[in-house]
């Protein structure tokens, strides 16, 4: 009985490492003072305006592993799309858009 415990106990433990979420999904704050939410979606991680001015918009689909990240990046005020990144440090997730891979503006939210 007790080996049962042991052996069902450890597979939980597995079970939740193969599960953990990337550094990136969750509640963040951008530049602007707004909440910005990234979550999962479609093997990616889509970025969501959750307040502000574009409250409810999709910004952004980012695409990685352990705190590196690439894929689209949407300015909502000029309704641009640009080639983007995010990378991770510590609570804090420096966004950047480009043009052409030369002309690019950053960015650096902090976690929630």
């Amino acid at each position: 009985m007790i080996r049962s415990f042991v052996l069902a106990a450890a597979m939980t433990v597995i079970a939740g490492i193969a599960h953990a979420e990337e550094p990136i999904v969750g509640k963040w704050k951008t530049a602007a003072g707004d909440t910005a939410v990234i979550a999962s979606c479609g093997g990616s991680y889509c970025v969501t305006l959750k307040t502000g001015k574009y409250a409810g918009r999709k910004i952004g689909t980012l695409a990685g592993t352990d705190g590196s990240y690439a894929g689209e990046i949407t300015d909502p005020a000029a309704e641009k799309t640009y080639s983007g990144s995010g990378k991770i440090s510590g609570d804090s997730l420096r966004m950047q858009g480009c043009v052409m891979k030369i002309l690019c503006k950053s960015q650096t939210w902090t976690r929630l």
